[in-house]
């Protein structure tokens, strides 16, 4: 009987102690995931702003162009 309640211990011990090791992958994985979006993160909101900036860029042009046609 206490055999059976050592061996039932040991089990369980085992399945937690595979349990952690799962979720230790896990954590790993979840955590390289986030790196890789954090990083398309800076770089879609580097690719914003110089779209902003070109944008502006244009919107100074044609300002401008209109102004000239403005004084025709």
């Amino acid at each position: 009987m206490d055999l059976e309640k050592f061996n039932e211990l040991e089990e369980k011990i085992k399945g937690i102690v595979n349990e952690k090791v799962f979720l230790n992958e896990q954590i790993k994985l979840l955590e390289e995931a986030l790196k890789n979006k954090e990083a398309e993160l800076t770089g879609l909101n580097n690719k914003l702003k110089t779209l902003d900036e070109e944008r502006n860029g244009v919107r100074a042009r044609v300002d401008s162009l209109l102004d000239l046609l403005a004084d025709i």
